[in-house]
């Protein structure tokens, strides 16, 4: 199985153009387009977006561009298995909210630990999941957080979460705290709150918990609630003329055990405990 090395990309300057001018929402979703749908943003290239900026253990070092990182690592093996060399996948970025907002977009393919969800469906097209995960609680020494063994220990805390997304779902519906959910425009925020003493705990996927806070301790994982997807998948544009192959490329890599292979390389063993 080929093994993205720390490759460099670089989009040339007609593609960040191009890119530039999507953002806008003013194209009609690329020049590709055709009676199966949504076509790709460039012909002859995959443009795979992601966000800025990106987390390990998801993207190392916020550079998609090295195939280090799982959803970096597993880009690659989809453009591969949809013959795409490396030197033809285009990375740009996007925010959460807008890639799986209605309307055009800037990308074949986004990878931002998308859970998979009717309501997003709506918008947005879905491969099949690349990883399942659970939603976990994190806090910083010293908080009234800290010492919490429950979710009765957390019902009277200041909880955060990103809005949007099912970390916040799960935080309302799991914990329901009596202050209600503290909404943050991006996990980054949502961080800041938590280190600057203005939440208790945050919410966010168990990987994301064990690697995104500095010194900080996970609590443990919430029990799956309706509406808090578990399964994350690609998000492509509504339509897309690529979501068949894309969905033939995951169940492959799932059934060659590639996806397999590349979580052992890029995600720990998460052994965290459920609150109940």
């Amino acid at each position: 199985m080929r093994r993205p090395a720390s490759l460099r990309l670089v989009a040339t300057a007609a593609a960040l153009v191009l890119a530039g001018s999507l953002a806008a929402c003013s194209s009609d979703g690329g020049s590709g387009a055709d009676a199966a749908g949504v076509g790709a943003v460039t012909e002859g290239k995959l443009t795979v977006a992601t966000g800025e900026p990106a987390y390990g253990p998801w993207i190392e070092d916020d550079d998609p561009t090295s195939g280090k990182g799982y959803e970096a690592a597993v880009a690659y093996a989809v453009a591969e298995k949809l013959g795409y060399d490396d030197s033809d996948v285009v990375w740009v970025r996007t925010t959460f909210d807008e890639a799986i907002a209605p309307g055009p977009k800037t990308f074949d393919l986004n990878l931002q630990q998308f859970s998979i969800t009717d309501q997003r469906k709506k918008a947005v097209d879905f491969s099949p999941a690349y990883y399942e995960t659970r939603q976990a609680v994190v806090t910083l020494p010293g908080t009234a957080a800290a010492d919490a063994t429950s979710i009765a220990d957390l019902k009277g805390l200041a909880i955060g979460a990103q809005s949007g997304t099912t970390s916040f779902t799960a935080a309302e519906n799991a914990i329901d705290p009596e202050g209600g959910v503290q909404a943050y425009n991006s996990n980054d925020d949502a961080k800041a709150a938590l280190e600057a003493g203005q939440v208790d705990a945050i919410v966010l996927d168990v990987p994301t918990a064990t690697y995104f806070v500095e010194g900080g301790v996970v609590l443990g994982q919430l029990p799956a609630t309706d509406g808090a997807s578990d399964q994350l998948g690609i998000v492509l544009p509504l339509g897309s003329s690529l979501t068949a192959d894309v969905t033939k490329a995951v169940d492959g890599l799932q059934a060659d055990g590639t996806l397999a292979e590349l979580q052992q390389q890029w995600l720990a063993d998460y052994d965290v405990k459920e609150l109940s």
